[in-house]
């Protein structure tokens, strides 16, 4: 039977059953609630990896740019050697690892340093001169290709600096240098050698390339001046006299008979020659007392 009164249905259930409230029958306060999806659709999927994905490389992005702005922070902002003149106070290097060293002595025109020992990939070049570019190209490309991952562990390693050139001379290298590049005896050959991250010590990865080597070169003493500018062969001529000449009056160190001069390059090819940091280096020994 059904009932169009309801108000008596109200006061029916309020007689049978007392804790049931009273239930207003208003049709425009009754609403209906949705059933979730038990998926979502293949549009709402692509959309959804595309925010994941683009999420992603935003994180990528930034970490590769922190990277890149650490990385130019080397250059953009350079250290600064102790300066003895106007020229060396124009001068900076990039901030990246060199070669421990320690001062002995300060002149006008030269310091004596003491190098502590490193270890080196080194390769022979072709060419007559220190700063022959074809010749240093191939090899520099060579040992970069060692130092960025062409080893036995595909192990990615620091740049260090300077880049130094042996002009002539034998087996010894006594610079304490990222690269460096010397003359073999009564050969058109040199050799340029990569000095290596101290980190590492004797545990260098194997070079995949035959023609690099690995070795350690042992702590030596050297008297080094420096000057801005492009190196060219000339000017380190000119540099060197200067050095051994004033290197006659030291007082305690004398130059090692058969040295032979190293100039070291701080600094990439964008540097503005006046904020260039070079050095000529020699080798050298106490006086007898």
């Amino acid at each position: 039977m059904l009932l169009s009164n309801p108000s008596m249905v109200t006061q029916s259930l309020a007689i049978t059953s007392p804790n049931i409230k009273p239930m207003v029958a208003d049709r425009s306060k009754i609403t209906s609630t949705p059933q979730r999806r038990s998926s979502m659709s293949a549009s709402e999927a692509r959309f959804s990896l595309i925010v994941a994905l683009a999420t992603q490389t935003s994180s990528l992005s930034q970490r590769l740019l922190m990277d890149l702005a650490t990385e130019t922070a080397k250059y953009v902002l350079p250290r600064r050697f102790e300066a003895r003149n106007l020229e060396e106070a124009l001068m900076s290097v990039p901030d990246l690892e060199t070669v421990k060293f320690t001062v002995l002595s300060r002149r006008d025109q030269y310091e004596i340093r003491k190098v502590e020992p490193y270890f080196i990939a080194e390769t022979t070049m072709p060419g007559k001169y220190g700063f022959d570019f074809n010749g240093a190209s191939q090899s520099f490309n060579i040992l970069a290709e060692y130092l960025f991952g062409k080893n036995t562990t595909k192990e990615r390693m620091e740049m260090t600096t300077p880049v130094l050139t042996r002009k002539s001379g034998g087996e010894r290298m006594e610079m304490t240098t990222p690269v460096i590049t010397r003359k073999l005896e009564d050969e058109d050959k040199w050799q340029m050698s990569f000095v290596m991250p101290s980190k590492y010590g004797s545990n260098l990865p194997l070079p995949k390339d035959p023609s690099v080597r690995i070795r350690e070169v042992p702590s030596k003493i050297v008297a080094v001046a420096a000057f801005s500018g492009f190196v060219t062969d000339e000017e380190v001529t000119r540099r060197e006299s200067i050095l051994r000449d004033a290197l006659k009056n030291d007082p305690q160190f004398q130059v090692n008979e058969g040295a032979s001069v190293e100039v070291a390059q701080y600094n990439p090819p964008f540097a503005l020659p006046f904020t260039r940091r070079n050095e000529v280096a020699l080798e050298v020994e106490r006086k007898s007392e």
